[in-house]
Formats: structure tokens, C-alpha cells, sequence
């Protein structure tokens, strides 16, 4: 006897998807979230020489699937081989692609200040323009707080970017107008010395080069100037995150609900 299958997931797309390995445990959380997503491997093995001998597993498996692959560009080293991985996984005659980047790590240089400054937030985004368009169309490009939205316009036609965002939530409207202003300005130290109990921080991006995540010093007892009572960051950047882990002040927020919900559009 059949069991009915949850209205839920009746109206749910079924996804298949492909992790670096670097975001296997967000991969992990991401699939506990929506019986609708599959986890699929990929073999990341490498020649003698250090080149990239890729194997995605079961590739016909995913002929007619909605195909998602949760990407890493923590560093210049790993980006051409996930990049080999994400042209490849199109043309395997899915249904769509989805890519998911939540740290788009060229952000921040999406400019020229001085004639001869590179801006490499384009150059990343026309390569990431050129992935193979697949069956169901052009690629969808999921990224969590991207920089500056101007960077949605750096993208070309065979690419659909959906940026997504976290931000401060006031608990009405009064509130917001009496202190975003303040908040726009007010370092940890200024507020410390107005009278603030506690001092809390959030990023979405915990990136901190060379462990500068250690400079921020937990406050224990009720002295905000000595530190932070939270610092929350997101699981965007694994590496970080392992560093960090039960480590106060920080707490982790994790994307994979709202990356399991994006995956759904």
C-alpha cells in the first residue's frame, strides 16, 4: 500500500545537489532542511601534477533533474576545478541549473579607484556569465550579501543572479527611526561609553584573513568596552567557521534554510 506523499513536498521541486567539499556539512544541513533535496557526490581527486581529475558520479542519473551544485571560492587555488564542475553539470541535459555561492569573495573590488586598478568582481562575474545555458535555460545564481547591488548589472544574459540579503530588524517603526541613523556610525567603544549594557555584532561574511577573529574579545562580566556579549557570523565561509566553533563571543547562524528556500524558486 502506497503511503500519500506530503503536500509539501507534492509541490516541491525535487533538486539533486553537488557540493565542494568544503561545504559538506552545510550540504548536510541544507538536505535536513527539505526531504525534496538529494545530495549527490563528486570525486575531487587530483593528477600527480596537481591538476583536477574530477568524476561526478551517477551522471546520467541527473538527466531531466533539477540540478543545484553549493560552490566555495574560498581561495584562487580551488575556483578552476568547482569552475570545471559547474560548466560540466548543464550539459547533462538537466532540467535547470542552479549555482550557489554564498560568498562571492571579488565583491569588495568592484571599482577603480586609480587608472590601472583591476576591478576582478567583473571578471568573475563575466566568467560566471559564461556557464553552459542548460535545458530549463539560463543558470540561477544564488549569492547572500553581495557588496554593492550594482554588481547584479556586471552579469551577462546567461545568468540569472538572486542576491539575497540579512539585515538589522527594529522591533517597529518608531524604533527604526529613532536609532538606524546611530547605527550607521556608533563603533563598540562610543556606545560603550553612552551607557550600553551590551554590545553585540553580525556579519554575514566571517571571512577575517591571518585569525584576525581572535581580536575579538568576549565580555564576561557586564564590561562591553572589554568586549562583545555576540558576535554572530553565518556558515558562508566553513574555514572560518571551524576556527571559530564554540569559541565566545561568536555564534553561527546558519544559510541552509534560506539556501534550501532559494533553491525552490
Amino acid at each position: 500500500m502506497a503511503l500519500p506523499l506530503d503536500s509539501s513536498l507534492k509541490n516541491s521541486k525535487r533538486i539533486c545537489l553537488f557540493y565542494c567539499s568544503e561545504m559538506k556539512d552545510l550540504a548536510e544541513r541544507i538536505a535536513a532542511e527539505s526531504d525534496a533535496i538529494e545530495l549527490r557526490s563528486i570525486s575531487w581527486r587530483t593528477f600527480e601534477d596537481g591538476f583536477p581529475n574530477l568524476f561526478i558520479s551517477n551522471a546520467q542519473g541527473v538527466r531531466g533533474q533539477h540540478v543545484a551544485f553549493l560552490a566555495s571560492f574560498s581561495s584562487p587555488g580551488v575556483i578552476f576545478e568547482q569552475l570545471s564542475v559547474i560548466y560540466a553539470l548543464p550539459k547533462l541535459f538537466v532540467s535547470s541549473f542552479t549555482l550557489v555561492l554564498p560568498f562571492f569573495p571579488t565583491g569588495t573590488s568592484e571599482r577603480m579607484e586609480d587608472e590601472g586598478d583591476v576591478a576582478t568582481a567583473f571578471t568573475l562575474a563575466r566568467i560566471l556569465s559564461n556557464i553552459p545555458i542548460s535545458r530549463g535555460g539560463p543558470t540561477s545564481l544564488v549569492i547572500f550579501d553581495i557588496h554593492a547591488l550594482q554588481e547584479r548589472f556586471y552579469f551577462g544574459d546567461n545568468i540569472l543572479p538572486c542576491f539575497e540579503s540579512d539585515t538589522i530588524v527594529f522591533p517597529d517603526d518608531g524604533a527604526w527611526k529613532r536609532f538606524h541613523k546611530q547605527l550607521q556610525h556608533f563603533p563598540m567603544k562610543v556606545l560603550a561609553k553612552h551607557g550600553a549594557a551590551k554590545i553585540s555584532a553580525y556579519v554575514t561574511h566571517g571571512i577575517f584573513p591571518n585569525k584576525s577573529w581572535e581580536r575579538f574579545k568576549h565580555d564576561k562580566g557586564g564590561n562591553p568596552e572589554n568586549g562583545m556579549t555576540y558576535f554572530w557570523i553565518t556558515d558562508s565561509c566553513p574555514a572560518t567557521v571551524k576556527q571559530v566553533k564554540q569559541k565566545a563571543p561568536f555564534e553561527i547562524i546558519s544559510l541552509a534554510a534560506a539556501i534550501a528556500s532559494a533553491l525552490q524558486i
